[in-house]
């Protein structure tokens, strides 16, 4: 597709399952893929709030290398493994979004690809067409 620009996080399942950290398409709408609390191929320890903290900041990264910031994030998705990590993991959405209020969708889903993995996150942004 013309006009697509793809961003690798270098995360082995990246290679390994054949997909992109994030795409933003020519319309201007950027979509980051799930991302988790490993960084360098490894979890960073922590609970639901530091494990939603570092998932949020790899996709935030990824933002950044297509020039873009929090401020752009126009929707979020927090998938839990425990409905009791609402409360920690929207603590930690709040602290980075609370100024932005993106669209936001919070689901608990049965277990994550690692099961010392309790929330994984979706970020997507947009970015505003330049006018000549």
């Amino acid at each position: 597709m013309s006009g697509v620009r793809r961003v690798t996080g270098g995360a082995s399942w990246e290679e390994a399952f054949g997909y992109s950290r994030a795409v933003e398409l020519p319309n201007g709408l950027v979509l980051v893929s799930g991302c988790t609390s490993v960084v360098d191929g490894a979890i960073v320890d922590g609970g639901p709030y530091e494990q939603a903290v570092t998932a949020f900041g790899v996709a935030l990264a990824a933002l950044k290398e297509l020039g873009l910031d929090r401020d752009t994030v126009v929707r979020t998705r927090m998938y839990l493994t425990h409905a009791r990590d609402a409360e920690e993991v929207g603590r930690a959405h709040k602290e980075l979004f609370d100024s932005v209020r993106p669209a936001a969708t919070m689901i608990v889903v049965s277990g994550l690809v690692d099961p010392r993995l309790v929330v994984e996150v979706e970020v997507e942004a947009y970015r505003e067409a330049t006018r000549s």
